[in-house]
């Protein structure tokens, strides 16, 4: 076992981080201690624990894993999900100047956190697909504990082998549709198959990315969207079709209507390159009320 003590540029608020990871039940959390945990797969699969022991102009946290051998890559990949590549204060410099500014001065040092993996976060997504939070989180982990591995308090998504055999009639059994049943297994196979080969994607364009991705069943610019978003970490993506954004975007401006696509487009301009950062603040302005 190891650990790492990292320092991370300010403001960076991790206590709305545990708040925001809560929301998913597969998510360990330990609000007292601060803690998170995530599933890495090295050269074994290891859960590897983040702690935040600094406040949000100083944050500091304490990365334990359990393999030397996998420290680096450890350490590359928590940097990444939880954005401390980069600073926040660009981001909120760069709305002050707009009219979401309100919300960012409440929000203030929210990341962008992505999903353990992009297979993970593509999984999620289709399961999630016009369901209501509350049941899409149940299914969703349902599917994994049914499928899935549990390793030190930590869920890890079933191996596509694993999903491209299941047979629709057991998803149907947990309350999947049809559809959707056929929609996730058939990621396993194509990913099994070759046909579609997530480690590509880092490298791609966002815009080549969707166009692979909405080639497959039941995949859609909403859910492409998402995987770009919380698989990928871009910084550019607002999906315009998303009901939460729309009503927090009635919301955000006294709006007695949802917004239309053409005033969406229109206020996005003076948010760009930095979309992805007002469709998070505009989820958590509706999550919280505030």
């Amino acid at each position: 076992m190891w650990q790492e003590q990292i320092m991370v540029e300010g403001p960076y608020a991790f206590d709305r981080v545990l708040q925001r990871l809560s929301i998913d039940p597969l998510n360990y959390i330990d609000h007292d201690n601060a803690v998170v945990k995530l599933p890495f797969e090295g050269t074994i699969r290891q859960a590897i624990t983040i702690q935040g022991i600094g406040t949000t102009e100083n944050p500091v946290f304490i990365i334990t894993g359990e393999t030397p051998a996998d420290k680096e890559h450890v350490l590359e990949y928590t940097r990444e999900i939880f954005h401390w590549n980069s600073s926040l204060t660009s981001i909120d410099e760069h709305f002050s100047a707009t009219d979401l500014s309100s919300i960012f001065n409440i929000h203030r040092g929210t990341p962008l956190v992505r999903e353990p993996s992009v297979y993970s976060c593509l999984l999620k997504s289709i399961i999630h697909q016009q369901l209501n939070m509350a049941f899409a989180s149940v299914l969703t982990q349902r599917f994994v504990t049914a499928y899935g591995e549990q390793v030190d308090d930590v869920w890890f998504y079933p191996a596509p082998q694993v999903v491209a055999a299941i047979p629709a009639e057991e998803l149907r059994e947990l309350q999947f549709s049809q559809r959707k049943a056929e929609y996730v297994i058939g990621v396993g196979q194509k990913i099994v198959s070759g046909e579609l080969d997530l480690t590509r994607f880092p490298s791609m364009s966002d815009e080549e990315i969707i166009e692979v991705l909405v080639k497959l069943r039941g995949v859609g610019p909403w859910t492409a969207q998402n995987v770009l978003l919380f698989g990928l970490g871009r910084m550019d993506i607002f999906p315009f079709a998303d009901i939460g954004i729309q009503n927090a975007l009635k919301k955000q401006f006294n709006m007695e209507r949802k917004p239309t696509i053409l005033e969406m487009e229109e206020w996005t301009k003076a948010w760009k390159p930095y979309l992805s950062y007002a469709s998070l603040y505009l989820w958590r302005s509706i999550e919280t009320g505030k």
